[in-house]
């Protein structure tokens, strides 16, 4: 029940502070001062407050219970978001039967994966060699991503989507280090207060731990929390499983059949994923008609439709190939061909009055 509670509160913090970082302007690229906007918008603050809870939760829950048992049921966190986004949005998008086969995929691989791997064993602490390349690691694949989404955010036409996956996925890292540092902080913790004030993995965990809480803004306010949120819930758990065999010599399973059982999961994420990009949790947010509900479907085949309660987010994709819409056969238009239909009666009568005149 601790770790369900945990998954509920993770899930409500990310809706929370996409709320909050929705309407936020950004910049494009990396910029430090979003926490400051949106330190001042109460749905976000709610929503940190939302990730303390099931941060504290997910500690109690793993005092009491197993690894291999609470990191499957933290998986829940990603069909929980889509629930809201699914409640939240019936009247404006349409979710289909695919999206929820997507989405339960993803969770159930990625739970599937953890329960066969079952990380247990290991040391305490880890060498600071090890401590070094693991962090240089990190953060090479945690700014390669980076690097990859600035460029998107200041390519005109880029897509949000894929800016706010990158995102995704460089906060998904960061957060499985984090994780780490947790795991090498909590082994000082029997030595008292005096202990955890006179090791590293205090400060280094405020550093990072305050790196990951900004690329994950970063990445609730670059676009869809569809596209974002896997990255929080895949990657986070499966970084933190490599750095527990790297960092704390931790084991996992690796009979042939259990391998063959975590390679099929990581399959089945990857499916997931790949179905999830092409879903109306992700494509309704930009008004895709595809994804309007039945009744406005019929509407917009002939002409584009605001969504109904709802401000008209951006272009649907497609937009600018050759019709606004699949099967109505409008041609796109340019400034120089536009022109009124009483221009085009007024033009030919004149052309009728030229030639009776000749």
């Amino acid at each position: 029940m601790l770790a369900v509670a945990a998954s509920f509160c993770t899930a409500a913090a990310s809706v929370a502070q996409r709320q909050g970082a929705r309407s936020v302007p950004t910049t494009g690229g990396f910029d430090l001062r979003l926490i400051l906007r949106l330190a001042r918008r109460p749905i976000w603050l709610l929503g940190i407050a939302s990730m303390i809870a099931g941060f504290l939760f997910q500690l109690t829950a793993l005092r009491y219970g197993a690894l291999a048992l609470v990191q499957p049921i933290l998986a829940l966190e990603l069909l929980l978001v889509f629930g809201y986004m699914a409640i939240a949005g019936r009247r404006r998008v349409r979710i289909k039967r695919r999206d929820w086969v997507a989405a339960a995929a993803m969770s159930a691989g990625i739970a599937v994966f953890l329960r066969l791997a079952s990380p247990s064993g290991g040391r305490l602490h880890a060498p600071g060699g090890s401590w070094l390349l693991a962090g240089l690691i990190t953060l090479g694949a945690v700014l390669v991503a980076v690097a990859a989404a600035s460029g998107l955010g200041r390519r005109p036409g880029a897509s949000s989507t894929r800016r706010a996956a990158l995102l995704g996925t460089a906060t998904g890292i960061a957060w499985g280090f984090v994780a780490a540092i947790i795991k090498e902080l909590s082994s000082h913790l029997s030595g008292g207060i005096g202990a955890v004030f006179s090791t590293w993995s205090l400060y280094v965990l405020l550093a990072v731990g305050a790196a990951a809480m900004l690329l994950a803004s970063h990445a609730l306010a670059a676009g869809p929390l569809a596209a974002s949120q896997p990255g929080f819930t895949i990657l986070d758990p499966l970084s933190a499983a490599l750095l527990g065999v790297f960092l704390f010599a931790e084991h996992i399973r690796t009979s042939p059949w259990d391998l063959a059982g975590e390679a099929l999961a990581l399959v089945l994420v990857i499916a997931g994923a790949w179905g999830l990009s092409r879903s109306c949790f992700i494509l309704g947010e930009f008004g895709d008609p595809s994804c309007l509900p039945a009744g406005f479907q019929a509407q917009a085949r002939g002409k584009r439709l605001p969504l109904p309660d709802a401000v008209q987010p951006g272009p649907w994709p497609g937009q600018q190939r050759q019709s606004e819409l699949p099967g109505t056969g409008d041609a796109p238009t340019s400034p120089r061909r536009t022109a009124q239909p009483g221009h085009h009666a007024a033009d030919a009568a004149e052309q009728r009055g030229v030639r009776q005149a000749g």
